[in-house]
């Protein structure tokens, strides 16, 4: 039975030939001419008031360079707390407070000192344990810091909620430790993303552009809001002798929906569809409207809204696009800091229709649903964290270390550890404009089948993701996962993908080696499942030097299970598009040993960042570090990654 909450197996497994490991059967495959869209619009950038009492604006981009992409493909990212200054330093503590003891609850104590607190402030807990038990929560629903003394020393924990394998355990009220947000649990009005009204466009929103018309009045300055349109879809031809599959004319979004119906595929009983109400249609987003982006309002002229940021794919009347109010205004500049999370039933740190608000410093394991969720939400900043171990690591979506979903936009995951999780990230219906660097993200797994190597760096899970950036990263593949359907427009620059993944403890019993047990796999260092389009692939270094043998360069992995550099639109069957959409410009690989670059593009000056201005300040921290620390066109084509030498020296928030 599949339920919106998603808290399900997804995947049942099934043997595939040659391999020992069991391979996901939720898998389909598309070989259709997939015509490119694309509207060039860059130039601009967002920037907000730092001080949230002053009106947003917009200005220049700056300085940075993103030529090397093609137009479609690029779009300004500044996420996170990056417009406003970076996260605010707060010093005036409002209340001490410091742990009961005894077992005994502390969220009431917590809740009433958030509760008092002046906005700007900051809940400081002391060393200790703090209880947060029995579906119990803290609510942060304004502009404060709840900061602890360390993640070391000030632990936030439900000791009735999840327990660590085999017994992950549930109260009978599961919920997250901490929300950040405006509230917990959607809307009156029953609309899953919390809108409360629409006003159609009256002409499109272009890419790169600022500004909209509408056809409704009620808007201001400020607010949080959501654009959105109707995937337009329809029964289009499926190649693999399956009947037809439920997509867009255009093939921006591809759903799955299959006719006949494949039992083992579909997301929708037989008698529905992404347009039927309460079905998957709704799971991530507004009912059929999984494309979607969620915006600041700068200012209101008449029917013209102009945004803060751009709009990062372009948004049709022809496909009923919307621009939409919330029912609870978003909670704006609050924050968690320096404390540790474990035990949470319903995910440990739950973001929702929360703006420019920021986990940093935060440990967080034994979870059981995401261990960071960003829900409904704009510009959420994730740095310094470490996100690991949930506890009970299955698929069905109670085993993600981040999720993004119903919108959240230009969010930043900056400088941390992801590792141990089913799935590392994931972003349904989600994740436009958002920016994931420079972190260490690895060992994502099934503990019943510990030899099946799960997606890695991704955007993927639900129908809808598109233009977020992954930079920097170290990560054991990059990919996009066709589970749910499908994602587009992805950027992959100067990542280190190595193809397997680092040794680890299957919390099921038993050592998972890649390197040593050859059953293991896919093993792909960049692969992109079915559906997966107009992905680009630029300054990254792919493979382990001196560990190659066997592998080869590329890899329709349905006839052959070697392991490759590249898998690209791997399934059952391949979908060639995916390969045919796909820009690969300078990557490094340690097959061929050699930088590969497009024949067609003349451009072969490879920027620093392509959302950074200069060096950041944590690769300053420590011994200090080079960036950028993934060169591929260098003599010394790999540094060291600051979050990567933390988890090794086993300090993960202390720099060595």
């Amino acid at each position: 039975m599949k339920s919106s909450c998603c808290l399900r197996q997804e995947a049942s497994v099934k043997s595939e030939p040659g391999l020992k490991h069991m391979k996901p059967t939720r898998m389909t495959a598309l070989v259709y001419v997939v015509t490119t869209i694309g509207i060039a619009g860059l130039g601009l950038t967002a920037v907000s008031a730092a001080d949230p009492t002053q009106s947003a604006v917009a200005s220049p981009r700056g300085s940075i360079d993103t030529s090397i992409l093609p137009a479609d493909r690029a779009t300004t990212w500044k996420p996170g707390m990056m417009a406003v200054g970076g996260i605010p330093v707060r010093s005036t503590v409002c209340a001490t407070l410091t742990p009961r003891g005894e077992g005994q609850d502390d969220q009431a104590q917590i809740q009433a000192a958030v509760d008092a607190c002046p906005t700007g402030q900051v809940v400081q807990l002391s060393a200790g344990t703090f209880i947060i038990n029995s579906g119990n929560f803290v609510l942060i629903n304004k502009g404060i810091t709840l900061r602890g003394a360390g993640p070391g020393q000030t632990t936030l924990a439900k000791t009735n909620g999840a327990k660590p394998f085999p017994q992950p355990g549930a109260n009978v009220k599961p919920s997250p430790l901490i929300v950040v947000g405006a509230a917990v649990f959607g809307s009156t009005t029953n609309d899953p993303a919390g809108v409360v009204s629409s006003a159609d466009l009256t002409t499109d929103a272009v890419k790169g552009e600022y500004a909209v018309t509408v056809s409704a009045a009620g808007f201001s300055p400020g607010q949080i809001v959501l654009l959105d349109e109707a995937s337009n879809a329809g029964w289009r031809t499926d190649p693999l002798g399956r009947g037809q599959i439920w997509a867009s004319s255009d093939w921006r979004v591809v759903w799955q929906k299959h006719n006949p119906p494949l039992l083992d595929v579909d997301d929708f009983p037989a008698d529905a569809l992404p347009t039927t109400p309460n079905s998957a249609g709704s799971w991530f987003s507004r009912l059929n409207r999984p494309t979607a982006e969620i915006k600041e309002i700068a200012s209101v002229s008449e029917s013209t809204i102009t945004f803060t940021t751009p709009i990062h794919i372009s948004y049709r009347s022809s496909h009923a696009a919307q621009l939409s109010r919330y029912e609870y205004p978003h909670l704006k500049y609050a924050g968690v800091e320096d404390l540790k999370l474990i035990g949470g039933d319903g995910g440990n740190l739950a973001f929702k229709w929360a703006a420019m608000c920021w986990a940093k410093n935060v440990e967080n394991t034994v979870w059981i649903g995401e261990g960071f969720s960003i829900y409904s939400s704009f510009r959420i900043e994730l740095r310094e964290f470490y996100v690991h171990d949930s506890a009970w690591v299955q698929p069905g979506g109670g085993s993600y270390a981040i999720g993004l979903s119903f919108g959240t936009s230009e969010v930043l995951i900056e400088n941390g550890i992801s590792i141990r999780a089913n799935k590392i990230m994931v972003a349904r219906s989600a994740g436009a404009g958002s920016v994931v660097g420079y972190n260490y993200m690895d060992m994502s797994y099934i503990n019943s089948n510990g030899g099946w190597i799960e997606t890695g760096i991704n955007a993927s899970h639900m129908v809808g993701p598109h233009h977020v950036l992954f930079e920097g990263n170290y990560g054991q593949n990059a990919d996009s996962d066709d589970t749910h359907g499908n994602s587009i427009y992805h950027t992959f620059f100067r990542n280190y993908l190595r193809g397997i993944r680092a040794a680890f403890d299957n919390q099921a019993g038993g050592r998972v080696d890649d390197a040593t047990q050859s059953r293991n796999g896919p093993k792909r260092c960049a692969g992109l499942m079915a559906y997966s389009y107009w992905m680009s692939f630029v300054g990254n270094v792919l493979g382990v030097p001196g560990e190659m043998n066997g592998w080869v360069y590329e890899t329709t992995w349905t006839t052959s299970y070697k392991p490759a550099i590249w898998m690209l639109g791997w399934e059952k069957v391949m979908d060639t598009q995916v390969s045919a959409t796909a820009f690969r410009h300078g990557n490094f690989d340690y097959v061929t040993n050699t930088v590969k670059w497009d024949p067609t593009i003349n451009n072969q000056m490879l920027p620093n960042s392509l959302y950074l201005t200069q060096k950041p300040a944590f690769f300053d921290a420590g011994r200090g570090y080079t960036w950028p620390w993934v060169d591929p066109v260098g003599a010394t084509k790999l540094y060291v990654l600051p979050a990567k030498a933390r988890y090794d020296a086993g300090t993960p928030f202390t720099p060595p």
